[in-house]
């Protein structure tokens, strides 16, 4: 906290410093903590009528009375990182969304609108979603990624995406993000505002990729260009459709890998990588439930891993949910860390059971 000359805590923060990150201290609400003071740290995205709003890297908004702040300052815009690959939101943004391509996309200056739509069969629900509507293959390939200005002001901004969606039969979804060098504090806080509503949070995770590729041989793992069946009789999402094909396999150089399961069986374990320059993507390591822990995960990984290095890739990006304990535990242990979250908000036009559906997020993987 930011001490004066005399030994006290002092404010040294104002309105003029909304959009910046800051460190404050306020007075613990009673009941709540026994400890007397609360620190917070995040980006200050708005101070009006005596109340700050502060947006920390989850994305969660804090609410104080400037009655309650003891002590305040601007601090550096993001954490340095002491290890691995260094890159910011914007650059990790792009990548990201090159390696799970819509299948259609248009621009709105520099958002671009993303959308995926498939056709849910009249029998059953193989993607989760209500029978008989047009669904979107996962929040990634069916939302907004706002990188920069739409060249409209903020609401007609939002009214040209519901309309775009709304053509389509889809929800309107924005996806932002929060907790690194670039990224939309300030818009998570103007989409909140509106009354846009956050469904889905996650966070996306770097590391090098050498030592993915030395943790394990590899051995018996069999690599291809396509999602053969046996693959995707392994797939998480059952009745994938030809539009949820296209996106697995979009990306500028996309590889599946299978470990094969007992005669007659699915894989013992499946994943998916995508190169791109010197990053490589992980997604949808899934284990035969009755095969975890015997390392399979970490086989499939060091092969896909050798394959980005053969190509050129240094780096390696992936997703995981903030409730998939397993996941994090076998990143932290390969090298990876947090980078920062990202969230994607549902407009608020969009309410109830009777709302189009989007497939489930295929950023699980399971722990071998």
């Amino acid at each position: 906290m930011e001490i004066s000359a005399k030994g006290r805590l002092e404010v040294r923060i104002t309105a003029a410093d909304v959009g910046k990150r800051v460190s404050v201290r306020r007075l613990s609400e009673p009941g709540v903590t026994e400890e007397k003071f609360t620190d917070t740290v995040g980006v200050l995205t708005s101070w009006d009528d005596g109340v700050l709003m502060i947006t920390r890297r989850d994305g969660r908004s804090v609410r104080i009375p400037e009655s309650v702040l003891v002590a305040g300052k601007v601090v550096p815009a993001a954490p340095a990182r002491r290890r691995g690959p260094a890159a910011s939101y914007p650059e990790l943004a792009r990548i990201t969304a090159r390696g799970w391509r819509p299948v259609e996309s248009e621009s709105l200056g520099e958002w671009e609108l993303r959308a995926a739509v498939q056709e849910v069969p009249p029998a059953g629900r193989p993607w989760g979603v209500v029978a008989g509507r047009r669904a979107g293959f996962t929040r990634r390939a069916n939302s907004v990624l706002p990188l920069g200005d739409p060249g409209l002001p903020l609401d007609a901004a939002l009214a040209a995406v519901r309309r775009w969606y709304g053509e389509r039969g889809l929800p309107a979804y924005v996806q932002t993000a929060t907790g690194a060098e670039g990224t939309q504090e300030l818009l998570c806080a103007e989409l909140e505002r509106r009354g846009w509503v956050r469904e889905v949070t996650a966070e996306l995770w770097i590391g090098e990729l050498a030592p993915v590729a030395d943790r394990a041989e590899g051995a018996g793992v069999e690599l291809s260009r396509e999602a053969d069946e046996a693959w995707l009789a392994r797939y998480q999402r059952k009745g994938v459709s030809e539009v949820a094909l296209r996106v697995l396999g979009s990306g500028p150089s996309v590889w599946f890998a299978t470990a094969p399961g007992a005669a007659g069986e699915p894989p013992a374990a499946i994943g998916r990588c995508v190169v791109d320059g010197r990053w490589a993507g992980f997604a949808a390591v899934e284990v035969d439930p009755a095969r975890r822990r015997q390392g399979l995960a970490t086989e499939v990984m060091a092969a896909l891993a050798r394959r980005a290095l053969d190509e050129g890739a240094s780096a390696a990006w992936l997703q995981v949910e903030d409730d998939n304990e397993a996941a994090r535990a076998l990143y932290a242990d390969l090298g990876f860390a947090p980078h920062h979250a990202y969230h994607h908000y549902r407009s608020p036009e969009e309410s109830g059971d009777e709302r189009p559906h989007l497939a489930p997020e295929n950023i699980r993987v399971e722990r071998s």
